[in-house]
């Protein structure tokens, strides 16, 4: 079971837990099952179109999902996911 890194900006859903441990078998459904544990969480990750938002990044074991097989990259085995919002400045 992974452990899921919760940036500060989603902190106020899961009660201001930096991490949490959720049970799934590919990050797909991580994020239904942190939406279900955690109402609002789909909504601030995910897009209109159930796509992962521009601004938010989420890494497995420190690769990128969008590097991998998305939202059906494999949990199994894996010790840490990471939410992490892009940092923007100019």
């Amino acid at each position: 079971m992974p452990t899921v890194r919760i940036p500060t900006p989603l902190r106020s859903l899961t009660g201001g837990e930096s991490r949490v441990d959720i049970d799934a078998e590919t990050v797909g459904a991580l994020v239904q099952q942190l939406e279900a544990d955690y109402p609002g969480m789909a909504e601030r990750l995910l897009d209109a179109d159930g796509e992962l938002r521009r601004f938010v990044n989420i890494y497995v074991d420190g690769d990128d999902i969008r590097f991998k097989d998305g939202f059906d990259t494999a949990l199994d085995g894996v010790g840490e996911v990471s939410i992490v919002p892009s940092v923007a400045g100019g």
